[in-house]
């Protein structure tokens, strides 16, 4: 009984243990970040990275959501530490959550490029990273939030590890809420992050198991139908990826404005993902989607807080990591 009562002891000391390095691991990850990182260093870089974002996004708003995402896709593999940019055969650009539909990547590059003629080997591309979704956000949202800078850049990026981090477009609310919460995000801060789906596209890939062979009893019928004439039906046995894949937008009434209509579409049972509709299907998560709906500044403002909370995930700061002198490969 008494070394039952030891080993019970012991095991809940080690609990303790590993719980209190968690704790410091996560406290000290955004240890060196800061508002205003380069105003010595390099005064022009968040002016730069603006420069780009506004000239491309003007061009075509779409990229708007390419860097949000982006930025999102970064942050929940391996932390922001930029190894989404990364180029390779086995990189996570090549995961299949990522291949073919991520944008953007030009923009960073062009930021990069004149950064390092300005101040060369000082501004990270994790930082060049979180800049762009800032910017993205308040060019067609008008939702501005000060970044804290000083992240570095990580030198690993693996085809794996998109797969085992990011949620997929089928996960119910519980699964969501997990994946969230592994993250350090709470469920509310899931569910105004999910906001960004009002803007960007889809590929027909991503919900057509909503679509055939049966219609997803949650989804409008009417946009079912419309949705069907966009999308074909998958082959059967087919052995590789459709050779026609057409995209919608994730909006149907302002696609080209990051705003909080996305939650009335999906009390219109128009969310284009499962992972959309689930929001307003499910209890654990119904209340967050109303009261969003219900106010709009109030939603811009906790959206806002949230990117700011999701760019400091596992980052890499201090002498941690390294500067890049490309975003796509490493020194």
């Amino acid at each position: 009984m008494a070394s039952t009562n030891k080993a019970a002891i012991a095991l809940l000391f080690l609990s303790c243990l590993v719980l209190l390095v968690s704790v410091s691991s996560a406290a000290n990850s955004t240890t060196g970040l800061k508002v205003g990182f380069y105003r010595k260093s390099c005064p022009p870089a968040e002016a730069i990275v603006q420069k780009y974002v506004n000239k491309f996004v003007f061009r075509n708003p779409g990229f708007a959501a390419g860097l949000i995402r982006l930025h999102f896709h970064d942050c929940f593999v391996r932390g922001c530490d930029a190894s989404v940019l990364l180029d390779g055969a086995n990189s996570e650009k090549q995961s299949i959550p990522n291949r073919g539909s991520l944008r953007g990547f030009e923009i960073i590059d062009a930021a990069k490029a004149e950064l390092e003629i300005r101040c060369p080997g000082i501004v990270s591309c994790a930082d060049i990273l979180a800049f762009s979704a800032r910017d993205s956000a308040w060019r067609v949202g008008d939702i501005f939030y000060e970044v804290p800078a000083g992240r570095r850049d990580g030198n690993e990026s693996n085809t794996l590890d998109p797969l085992l981090n990011l949620p997929p477009p089928f996960f119910n609310a519980t699964q969501l809420r997990d994946n969230f919460a592994r993250k350090g995000l709470t469920l509310d801060e899931m569910v105004t992050l999910s906001g960004a789906h009002s803007i960007g596209i889809a590929h027909c890939t991503s919900f057509n198991g909503r679509l055939y062979p049966t219609v997803d009893p949650t989804l409008d019928p009417n946009y079912a139908v419309f949705l069907r004439n966009i999308c074909p039906a998958p082959v059967a046995n087919a052995t590789g990826p459709p050779s026609v894949n057409p995209t919608v937008n994730q909006d149907t009434i302002t696609p080209k404005r990051l705003d909080n209509l996305y939650y009335e579409l999906l009390k219109q049972k128009k969310g284009l993902f499962t992972s959309d509709q689930v929001l307003m299907t499910s209890t654990l998560t119904s209340k967050i989607v109303l009261k969003n709906a219900q106010n709009s500044p109030v939603w811009a403002k906790k959206f806002a807080a949230a990117m700011v909370k999701m760019g400091k995930i596992d980052v890499l700061t201090g002498t941690q990591g390294e500067i890049r002198e490309n975003c796509r490969l490493v020194n």
